[in-house]
């Protein structure tokens, strides 16, 4: 016999040995799309604080830490922020998932002590920081090499 490999074989081979990519590196896209999301959403969020204040259910002076002017800067900046790290983490790198799953506990954070002025969306903010945390700590190794 001869040691003729088709093609086709041979690629296969390649890719496996160079890295796995299961069906669950799903989730980091996933997470990558959220992030960029939740970036875009902070940035809004911090705009609306910044030049229209009587949209939040508080005024400013039941709010953790800052004012209301604080907290929009805050949140402009972490929007920006996040939405980058949403983009570097569709690279699949390592050291994107770790600042993936920072800014977003970070921003889980900064959203409960903003919760006072806009409960039902701050919540919902956390919970996309929690799925994304999730998705990328659970299933960070699952990627391989995604480009």
């Amino acid at each position: 016999m001869t040691d003729y490999i088709p093609q086709s074989h041979a690629d296969t081979a390649a890719r496996s040995r160079a890295g796995r990519v299961s069906g669950w590196s799903g989730w980091i896209w996933f997470a990558a799309i959220l992030m960029i999301l939740t970036g875009v959403f902070n940035a809004v969020e911090g705009l609306v604080a910044l030049l229209n204040r009587a949209f939040y259910v508080s005024n400013g002076e039941h709010l953790v830490l800052f004012d209301l002017t604080a907290w929009g800067w805050l949140h402009l900046v972490m929007g920006g922020l996040i939405g980058l790290a949403g983009i570097a983490l569709l690279s699949g790198a390592i050291w994107a998932r770790v600042i993936a799953a920072s800014l977003a506990a970070v921003n889980a954070v900064a959203q409960l002590a903003f919760i006072s002025a806009y409960p039902i969306w701050s919540t919902i903010v956390i919970a996309l920081c929690v799925l994304i945390i999730w998705a990328v700590i659970v299933h960070g190794d699952d990627t391989g090499d995604l480009r």
